[in-house]
């Protein structure tokens, strides 16, 4: 609907062009938002003020113009100035009701869009190394990831979901080395224990499950151990294998899939790094400094000149990301969205200054960044720090197991990425309105619990004519539900504009807090044929973007609970 009220002042704006009263070459970039009190109309637009100095007169007469010049149209009931030149626009009731009717047409396609036009997109995200059990963040990264990329598809976009690890270096040398101290009978407790060893209890899993000689097959790998505790390689091909595989078996039971598994060590076998090394040098954005190679990174917006090649000749981390990236883009992406924790904020400056030296034609703000902060888990008012098996801190399994998947899912999209997340498990188990996850599905199963009722009551349901009477639903908390329902697509443009999901779970709190408003309050089955049947064509409607935006995050909407 705010597109549509946006084409209607386009055509208005046009319309002044042609008489003068707008400067013919003046860009025009029309706003339209929610009003915050619905006493002051549905749709607002602050376009007379933006108007008004170059058409050289005050915004309220400018809005007049507006107004009058506003194309004749079926969705508009009145239109008001308010304030210095805010134009108030009050849809018609026809409107609201045409929008259930759309709902209930489309059903599940409901809200989508073709913004995208089919672009391809893709998403890198979780990316954890294989040393250990995915912990919360990781989990954070999950459910991001995969929303942002649900949201993508909703708008049109093809996204493709890929996931970036480090299959070498030190962290996995860590890993093996700590497998092998395990197989020789070596405890974190003995003075032999590897000084950055991983002491997590899956270590002696993982050690006791190669020197058995097991097959682990991961989504990007199979690999057959061969129990030999003195073949290190050996260990730590298994060792990445079985991590990985436990990793997806994490990530399944969270329904998150990948379409891409890239290694960092491919990087370098095939050549990339060594390649964007030289384009850089060849390009004169390198220079030589005590010992270690530095990139020209203030030429691009950064602070102070980054070491890329150290003094003993190992790259430093944002080095291989660079030539990561120039992969991306040589891959024909049309974008490119990062989800990385805050703690990666610094990489975002020194990527896109190393993409800009290659001097081949990337944009400027490639890649996108969706950042997160970190979270803290709290059980029975304290925080939960620890996980006995990973051994440092609280897994994505451990959150699932508790929680469950739709609990955890829909907690860790809940806000804003770069705000704080305390998971609260008490909360997220707990079977009250005080639970958002619970409060949203419940809406969603009372609405089919109603409509199993009418057989019960030998009453029954005439879709088209519930629609026919839609127009006879005149109580406040009706007009507001569909007033709610309306702003779905908007909601859902939206929160893919941002990167940001949590839009869409806010608005899922507050449709199911309207609707279990006007459920408490009103009768569904009554008697009268058309009230009967518009109550419920309305209910079915919110019940379909309900269950359209609990899986754009990845949530069930269950039809009982």
């Amino acid at each position: 609907m705010k597109q549509q009220i946006a084409s209607l002042l386009e055509a208005a704006t046009d319309q002044l062009k042609s008489e003068g009263f707008i400067p013919a070459d003046h860009p025009i970039r029309v706003m339209v938002d929610n009003t915050r009190d619905k006493a002051h109309g549905d749709l607002a637009s602050n376009l007379a003020l933006m108007l008004a100095k170059p058409c050289q007169s005050n915004p309220r007469a400018v809005a007049e113009k507006l107004i009058a010049a506003l194309p004749d149209n079926q969705i508009v009931d009145k239109v008001e100035i308010a304030g210095p030149g805010f134009i108030n626009f009050y849809l018609a009731g026809e409107s609201s009701a045409e929008i259930v009717a759309d709902i209930l047409n489309r059903r599940a396609q409901f809200g989508t869009n073709d913004s995208g036009q089919g672009r391809k997109v893709q998403v890198e995200f979780v990316s954890a190394n294989p040393t250990g059990p995915l912990h919360v963040g990781h989990g954070r990264n999950a459910a991001l990831g995969d929303s942002l990329c649900r949201l993508l598809e909703a708008n049109g976009w093809q996204p493709t979901r890929e996931f970036y690890y480090n299959d070498a270096g030190a962290q996995i040398n860590n890993l093996a080395i700590s497998v092998q101290s395990r197989i020789k009978g070596l405890t974190p407790e003995d003075d032999a224990w590897p000084a950055d060893g991983y002491r997590g209890e899956y270590i002696i899993e993982l050690a006791r499950s190669y020197m058995k000689g097991d097959q682990v097959i991961a989504d990007d790998r199979e690999v057959t151990a061969k129990a030999d505790a003195d073949d290190l390689d050996a260990i730590l091909e298994f060792a990445v294998a079985y991590l990985r595989h436990e990793q997806d078996l994490d990530l399944k039971a969270f329904d998150v899939r990948f379409d891409v598994y890239s290694l960092e060590s491919s990087l370098y076998s095939d050549g990339l790094v060594e390649a964007t090394v030289k384009q850089l040098v060849d390009n004169g954005f390198t220079y030589e400094d005590d010992g270690a190679m530095w990139l020209k990174t203030t030429e691009f917006g950064d602070d102070k000149d980054r070491v890329m090649r150290k003094k003993d000749g190992g790259y430093t981390y944002f080095l291989p990301d660079v030539a990561y990236h120039k992969a991306k883009f040589e891959r024909g992406f049309d974008r490119v969205i990062n989800v990385q924790g805050a703690d990666h904020h610094s990489t975002v400056t020194r990527v896109r200054a190393g993409l800009q030296a290659l001097k081949e034609g990337i944009p400027e703000g490639f890649p996108d960044y969706a950042l997160y902060q970190m979270i803290m888990v709290m059980r029975g008012g304290e925080e939960v720090k620890l996980s006995k098996r990973a051994g440092s801190y609280v897994t994505l399994r451990d959150l699932i197991e508790e929680a469950g998947r739709d609990a955890t899912r829909y907690f860790l999209v809940s806000r804003r990425a770069d705000a704080q997340i305390t998971f609260d498990i008490d909360l997220a188990t707990s079977k009250n309105n005080d639970n958002p996850v619970y409060y949203i599905q419940y809406a969603h199963a009372r609405v089919h619990g109603v409509l199993n009722r009418l057989a019960e009551q030998n009453l029954s349901y005439d879709e088209a004519a519930g629609l026919a009477a839609l127009g006879k639903l005149d109580l406040d908390a009706e007009r507001e539900l569909m007033t709610q329902l309306r702003r779905y697509p908007d909601v859902v443009t939206a929160a893919a504009d941002a990167l940001e999901p949590a839009m869409i779970a806010n608005y899922l709190k507050d449709l199911a807090g309207l609707f279990h408003s006007y459920y408490n309050s009103n009768k569904m089955l009554v008697e009268q044929d058309d009230q009967r049947n518009a109550r419920l064509v309305l209910s079915k409607a919110v019940a379909q973007v309900l269950a359209n935006g609990l899986n754009l995050l990845g949530v069930s909407a269950p039809e009982s609970m």
